[in-house]
């Protein structure tokens, strides 16, 4: 009908054509990436956690303690999985749009003083809710791009979450071309507004597709090109950083900077368009070749055994509900749907978590302290900004990184993606240590190593996931293995990181023969500061390491079979019910 429609040309062709993209897979592609590159405002707590404890009294062990907070609940996504089983995915970002909005909203009122000093719990509930609203967010885009192109994994999970850890980047750079500088206030009334207004334009957009698309070469290709332009936007954004840590902007330079952000998050349409003409002008041949080739394709395909092939399926799918309880302990072959308890009861997914919690952790409490890092090794506030952007970028990188190359090394060289991830985990011991030294300008470097290792782990850690056990409750599963990320967290940050700063600023206080008043933050200053801290998380990575090595062990057969085989069976049986009808 479209494409009848659209080769009659004219006005009614042009509606026919802009109907088909605007719900078309691509367009919900593009649409999901413009989501995610707004989603990721809780790696821009360093920035603004300053504010928050200037302007509130707290200390360090308090700030760590909002700080894992939101942690809980940029990463604990368990609620919106099990919302997203039951319901469509325009009902999950909904909800996440008025969590972004009250949660973020309420801190920006508390800081300015619009209202009332609230308690410290009211502070970890607000950050908590704003922060949840990104699982809500990564559910309903992310996840149902996984489930609209399964046999292109690696390449979705990269592209999407390395968007995630890029918006850090994008939205210092509106926050520039809004407000101009030097306003921590306005920066969380940004991460307020922005996120929710980029979710609700594309409600109606972000949905479960009806067919099943698995044609490598074509996907690849897309995906290559969409890749390009976010490494574009990358590279725009790494130059701009370092001429604006070197340089005074205008507001109007701002301005054109942010302009030049925008132009960059909507070329993708472009890759869009020219995609939905090439399809239309191939169904169009099809068309036009199908008379000669009807009577082939009836011949050689017989629906009733399509219909026959599909029955057994749909029994033991039958048979697997009824007996679920009883089951827990007995889970199916790896690669196929495993049930939610028994996914969370196995040995592999507890290996995994073991080596999120540990690996991720770490990173995640390098980067929530940047801020204090830098000032405590005596760093200008104007780097702090460059600190996070770094990490934000190259917190991008890794994911398209790891997502891109773990596709390449197990579809060609049969390589286990928990290879990948050990890589990973040792690589980010470098930055650990960079910061327990506290070299003079190392921590530069440290904020290039733990963004990029810290993107990296996600898309092979939720691709590990998907391909262990299964897609039937990716949503909820995916969100399991978030949660590890706040439980490092906790440990590490406000447990290790948080009390050995102020032990060691209390220190200092007592050296110069002074007490703490009520009220008033805690400052530390010098290597010592975060030193012992990270010496531990160090060796925590370690283990991280070691369990993620055993898990390579254990599934490395697993990955030397043909792990997308399903998918392609599915393809090829819907295309020969397709052509039946």
């Amino acid at each position: 009908m479209v494409v009848a429609e659209f080769t009659s040309g004219g006005l009614r062709g042009m509606k026919a054509f802009s109907y088909h993209v605007l719900t078309g897979r691509w367009f919900m592609l593009f649409a999901s990436l413009l989501i995610m590159s707004v989603a990721g405002a809780t790696y821009m707590f360093g920035i603004y956690s300053n504010e928050v404890k200037t302007s509130l009294g707290y200390d360090q062990s308090t700030l760590n303690l909002l700080s894992f907070f939101k942690d809980l609940g940029a990463n604990v996504g368990v609620i919106s999985g099990l919302v997203n089983e039951v319901t469509p995915p325009f009902v999950v970002l909904s909800i996440g749009v008025i969590m972004n909005f009250f949660g973020y909203f309420m801190i920006f009122l508390a800081v300015s003083g619009r209202i009332a000093k609230p308690q410290v719990w009211q502070m970890c509930l607000y950050i908590c809710i704003g922060a949840n609203s990104q699982t809500f967010a990564n559910t309903g885009a992310l996840v149902t791009c996984v489930k609209n192109f399964p046999g292109s994994r690696g390449s979705i999970l990269g592209l999407l979450k390395g968007y995630v850890g890029l918006s850090g980047a994008i939205i210092t750079q509106l926050y520039h071309a809004f407000y101009g500088n030097h306003n921590s206030q306005a920066l969380i009334l940004l991460i307020a507004w922005l996120p929710a207004a980029v979710s609700s334009l594309f409600l109606p957009t972000i949905r479960i597709m009806n067919t099943v698309l698995h044609q490598p070469k074509e996907g690849n290709r897309v995906f290559y090109h969409l890749l390009y332009i976010s490494l574009g936007l990358a590279a725009f954004l790494m130059v701009l950083i370092l001429v604006q840590n070197k340089l005074s902007f205008s507001r109007i330079e701002y301005i054109v900077d942010g302009l030049v952000v925008f132009f960059f998050l909507l070329l993708p349409l472009v890759v869009v368009f020219r995609e939905e003409i090439n399809q239309l002008k191939a169904n169009t041949q099809c068309l036009t070749d199908s008379p000669p080739q009807l009577k082939v394709v009836t011949e050689a395909i017989p629906p009733p055994n399509v219909e026959q092939e599909e029955v057994p399926p749909t029994t033991t799918s039958s048979h697997e509900k009824s007996s679920c309880l009883r089951n827990i302990f007995n889970p199916p072959k790896r690669g196929e749907d495993y049930t939610i308890l028994q996914a969370l009861f196995s040995i592999d997914m507890l290996i995994l978590f073991i080596a999120t919690t540990f690996g991720a952790g770490g990173t995640l409490t390098a980067i929530d302290n940047l801020g204090q890092i830098g000032h405590s090794l005596g760093y200008p506030n104007k780097s702090t900004t460059t600190f996070v952007s770094l990490v934000s970028i190259w917190n991008y990188l890794g994911r398209v990184a790891s997502g891109y190359a773990s596709e390449i090394f197990l579809t060609k060289y049969k390589i286990p993606r928990p290879y990948m991830l050990t890589l990973v985990l040792l690589v980010s011991c470098v930055g650990h240590v960079l910061i327990a030294l506290g070299v003079p300008n190392s921590l530069y470097f440290a904020s290039v190593i733990i963004g990029f290792c810290f993107g990296a782990q996600w898309p092979l850690m939720f691709a590990i996931i998907s391909e262990v056990f299964g897609l039937k409750y990716y949503s909820t599963l995916y969100n399991f293995g978030a949660a590890a990320s706040p439980l490092g967290s906790y440990i590490l940050n406000v447990k290790v990181a948080g009390v050995l700063y102020d032990k060691e600023a209390l220190k200092q206080l007592k050296a110069k023969g002074l007490t703490r008043e009520e009220g008033k933050d805690l400052t530390c200053v010098g290597v010592q500061c975060y030193k012992m801290a990270f010496i531990i998380i160090t060796a925590s990575t370690l283990v991280g390491c070691l369990a993620s090595v055993i898990l390579a062990l254990r599934t490395r057969k697993f990955y030397k079979g043909d792990i997308y085989r399903k998918f392609r069976m599915e393809h090829e049986a819907m295309e020969i019910t397709k052509t039946a009808n």
